[in-house]
């Protein structure tokens, strides 16, 4: 379950420092940070989008904060194999990514992100620990769960 937001250090190789997840969307774009030591997230924030296109002055001061040594970019899975809607959107987007940041982008299944990151929302509700659930706030739990599974991917090939 993705973390409460702590600003982990920057070291070691690609899978044990900080990455960034973005959950892709053509209205808004969840940001979630994570350390590949620990094998945990954190969602930081959501970005609005035209067309897909994010706040890039934004984005970029979340790339100079945090300093990841990779993005990781959520992109769905069908279960009868064919290509997503979404899915040469995406791959644009990772492009576009890869040559303003000069960083390596990977790509992730995230079916089920957003259900799961509603689910771990409500949990916290009623837990206590958050009010009202916004679109907005599932988009950045989302890009944490779907880093999180990519970080317990990359661990577990180590």
């Amino acid at each position: 379950m993705p973390e409460q937001r702590s600003k982990p250090a920057n070291t070691g190789p690609a899978t044990s420092g900080t990455v960034l997840g973005l959950d892709y969307g053509e209205r808004r774009i969840g940001v979630a940070v994570g350390n590949g030591l620990t094998g945990t997230s954190a969602p930081l924030e959501t970005l609005p989008a035209r067309n897909g296109i994010p706040e890039w002055p934004r984005l970029d001061t979340l790339v100079r904060e945090w300093q990841p040594q990779l993005l990781v970019v959520g992109l769905p899975e069908t279960d009868d194999g064919t290509e997503h809607p979404l899915a040469r959107r995406i791959q644009a987007f990772s492009d576009r990514l890869r040559a303003r940041y000069g960083l390596k982008v990977r790509p992730v299944d995230e079916q089920f992100t957003s259900a799961e990151a509603e689910s771990h929302l409500k949990d916290w509700r009623r837990e206590g620990r958050r009010g009202r659930i916004r679109k907005e706030d599932i988009d950045a739990v989302a890009a944490a769960v779907l880093l999180e599974h990519w970080l317990s991917q990359e661990t577990s090939h180590d």
